[in-house]
């Protein structure tokens, strides 16, 4: 037997119609041989869609579950269905020993500009993995994901795949759709990942409501409401923080046409940290294309026909023709349609 634990590790894979292994199953078991945790897996069975009567699809009707891969993790007479590889590996699994040599001082690293442009330069051109793994293998958790959109899954799917260790946070500015708090909610299963919601401090909200009132930025522009919405929860989470990683494309408005992969970012706090816009070159067809091709969770709204997705009050379905963030603040000048998370940084 492969692990040496009294548990015992059963993975169930789909074999599609085609004969073939469903792509998830194939990632996944990447994953735990990137990572080296596959030899703790002590066994894989088949769920096969042509036979009902296959092991794998036995133990999916008797525990009720219809995603493929999941694992069995048997210790004794207890048996625990897992439906996450993270979490699989976060509970289940034994983490390596850290080759001769090495050590997760790294992890502590407090980067500079110099630092950040020489890796901008020697890093353009290599792709958006290329970049999650050089921020993930310098600062760790410390440099956290801002998860909004379908961009944001994508920078952590391909972050689980390559075995890369980050944290995730996503700014709850109380008018959220209730589609996307169902969205966060989906993500952080199937990832099996914790997303931290960072709210609005309650004092300066409840006074900026007393004064302007619920809808104030139809009338005199969504500055203010951001501000207290989402700047300064954004200022808090970062405090200390070396780094942040976004989803932002240069395709994807006027404000956002010179994005770089990876800068210094002065913006939100003086000390300067690294920002990373690993899909800062693709488009809105190669986001989509990931989405569909890697079976990516997505806000539901995508379906109705939104795209670039914040506030409730704040966006609506795209029109014939209209650019994807056209439909956000709507009402104002596309040169001013940023809330201000993403200002041009200092020089």
């Amino acid at each position: 037997m492969k692990n040496v634990h009294p548990q015992r590790i059963v993975m169930v894979k789909k074999r599609l119609k085609t004969g073939e292994p469903c792509k998830k199953c194939g990632q996944v078991e990447e994953m735990l041989r990137r990572r080296g945790l596959w030899d703790q897996i002590d066994e894989v069975v088949w769920a096969d869609e042509n036979d009902p009567q296959s092991l794998g699809m036995l133990i999916a009707q008797e525990h009720n579950v219809e995603l493929a891969p999941f694992f069995i993790v048997e210790n004794g007479e207890e048996r625990t269905v897992v439906l996450s590889v993270i979490e699989l590996s976060r509970k289940f699994l034994v983490k390596p020993a850290l080759k001769s040599g090495a050590s997760t001082q790294s992890k502590q690293t407090q980067l500079s500009r110099q630092d950040v442009e020489s890796a901008a330069e020697s890093l353009s051109g290599a792709g958006p993995v290329a970049a999650l793994r050089w921020v993930s293998e310098k600062l760790g958790t410390r440099c956290a994901i801002a998860f909004s959109g379908a961009e944001d899954v994508i920078l952590i799917d391909m972050a689980v795949k390559a075995g890369l260790t980050f944290s995730v946070f996503c700014l709850d500015t109380g008018r959220l759709h209730p589609q996307t708090y169902r969205f966060i909610d989906k993500v952080s299963k199937f990832y099996g990942i914790q997303i931290d919601l960072v709210s609005p401090q309650a004092e300066p909200l409840q006074s900026f409501v007393k004064t302007k009132g619920l809808f104030s930025f139809y009338d005199d522009g969504h500055k203010e409401c951001c501000g207290v919405r989402k700047l300064e929860p954004l200022r808090r989470v970062l405090a200390g923080r070396p780094g942040w990683i976004t989803g932002q494309r240069r395709d994807q408005s006027p404000t956002r046409s010179d994005v770089p992969e990876l800068t210094w970012d002065e913006s939100h706090d003086e000390q300067g940290m690294v920002k990373a816009n690993p899909l800062a070159g693709w488009t809105q067809q190669q986001v989509w294309g990931y989405i569909r091709s890697n079976e990516v969770p997505y806000n539901e709204l995508h379906d109705d026909g939104f795209s670039s997705i914040g506030c409730e009050p704040c966006t609506r379905a795209l029109r014939p023709g209209e650019h994807e963030r056209a439909a956000r603040w709507w009402w104002e000048e596309s040169t001013a349609r940023e809330c201000g998370l993403h200002v041009t940084e200092k020089e």
